[in-house]
Protein backbone atom coordinates (compact mmCIF):
# COMPACT_ATOMS: atom_id res chain seq x y z
CA UNK A 1 0.00 0.00 0.00
CA UNK A 2 1.50 3.57 -1.22
CA UNK A 3 1.65 6.02 2.01
CA UNK A 4 0.74 8.77 1.55
CA UNK A 5 3.30 12.00 1.72
CA UNK A 6 2.07 14.30 4.45
CA UNK A 7 2.90 18.01 3.72
CA UNK A 8 6.00 19.22 5.89
CA UNK A 9 4.42 22.25 8.33
CA UNK A 10 6.99 25.07 6.92
CA UNK A 11 5.52 24.12 2.98
CA UNK A 12 2.38 25.04 4.17
CA UNK A 13 3.29 27.91 6.57
CA UNK A 14 5.07 28.99 3.41
CA UNK A 15 2.49 28.21 1.04
CA UNK A 16 -1.24 28.54 2.74
CA UNK A 17 0.42 31.80 5.16
CA UNK A 18 2.78 33.59 4.36
CA UNK A 19 2.74 33.83 0.58
CA UNK A 20 -1.03 34.56 0.18
CA UNK A 21 -0.42 37.22 2.94
CA UNK A 22 2.20 39.05 0.46
CA UNK A 23 4.46 38.63 3.31
CA UNK A 24 7.85 38.27 3.01
CA UNK A 25 10.34 35.71 5.80
CA UNK A 26 12.09 38.64 7.17
CA UNK A 27 8.19 40.20 7.96
CA UNK A 28 6.94 36.98 9.53
CA UNK A 29 9.96 36.06 11.40
CA UNK A 30 9.96 39.84 12.88
CA UNK A 31 6.10 39.55 13.29
CA UNK A 32 6.80 35.59 15.32
CA UNK A 33 10.18 37.22 17.40
CA UNK A 34 12.53 34.61 16.17
CA UNK A 35 15.08 35.17 13.79
CA UNK A 36 14.64 35.23 9.99
CA UNK A 37 17.24 32.59 9.47
CA UNK A 38 15.05 30.09 12.10
CA UNK A 39 11.82 30.42 9.87
CA UNK A 40 14.11 30.30 6.70
CA UNK A 41 14.96 26.98 7.91
CA UNK A 42 11.70 26.13 9.01
CA UNK A 43 9.87 26.98 5.50
CA UNK A 44 12.79 25.62 3.94
CA UNK A 45 12.00 21.89 5.71
CA UNK A 46 15.57 22.15 7.17
CA UNK A 47 13.94 22.09 10.65
CA UNK A 48 10.63 21.30 12.13
CA UNK A 49 7.73 22.83 14.38
CA UNK A 50 8.63 22.80 18.07
CA UNK A 51 6.28 23.49 20.72
CA UNK A 52 7.17 27.36 21.27
CA UNK A 53 7.28 27.61 17.40
CA UNK A 54 3.37 26.18 17.36
CA UNK A 55 2.54 28.53 20.11
CA UNK A 56 4.07 31.63 18.03
CA UNK A 57 2.53 30.26 14.56
CA UNK A 58 -1.13 29.74 16.44
CA UNK A 59 -1.38 32.84 17.75
CA UNK A 60 -0.10 34.30 14.71
CA UNK A 61 -2.35 32.77 12.35
CA UNK A 62 -5.16 32.59 14.14
CA UNK A 63 -5.07 28.42 13.98
CA UNK A 64 -4.64 26.31 17.04
CA UNK A 65 -1.23 24.76 18.50
CA UNK A 66 -2.39 21.33 18.22
CA UNK A 67 -2.44 21.87 13.92
CA UNK A 68 0.84 22.75 13.92
CA UNK A 69 2.45 20.05 16.12
CA UNK A 70 0.04 17.60 14.61
CA UNK A 71 1.08 18.14 10.89
CA UNK A 72 4.44 17.74 12.75
CA UNK A 73 4.04 14.36 13.92
CA UNK A 74 2.54 12.93 11.22
CA UNK A 75 4.98 14.57 8.85
CA UNK A 76 8.16 13.17 11.27
CA UNK A 77 6.04 9.48 11.43
CA UNK A 78 6.14 8.79 7.60
CA UNK A 79 9.41 10.03 7.22
CA UNK A 80 10.52 7.18 10.23
CA UNK A 81 8.50 4.53 8.88
CA UNK A 82 10.57 4.98 5.50
CA UNK A 83 14.07 4.38 7.20
CA UNK A 84 13.38 1.81 10.20
CA UNK A 85 13.17 -1.63 9.70
CA UNK A 86 11.11 -3.18 12.03
CA UNK A 87 11.32 -6.49 10.78
CA UNK A 88 14.09 -7.46 13.97
CA UNK A 89 11.82 -6.16 16.36
CA UNK A 90 10.12 -8.78 18.95
CA UNK A 91 5.93 -8.89 20.02
CA UNK A 92 6.34 -8.17 23.67
CA UNK A 93 2.66 -8.88 24.60
CA UNK A 94 1.15 -10.65 27.25
CA UNK A 95 -0.09 -12.78 24.52
CA UNK A 96 3.18 -13.59 23.19
CA UNK A 97 4.84 -15.22 26.03
CA UNK A 98 3.97 -17.73 28.35
CA UNK A 99 5.41 -18.02 31.80
CA UNK A 100 6.37 -21.37 33.72
CA UNK A 101 2.93 -21.46 35.84
CA UNK A 102 1.35 -22.12 31.87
Amino acid sequence: MKMHRPAHPGEVLRNMYIEPLGLTVTETAKALGITRKALSELVNMRSGISTAMALRLSKAFNTTPEFWLNMQQNFDLTQAQKKIKLSKVKVLSESSHTTKDS
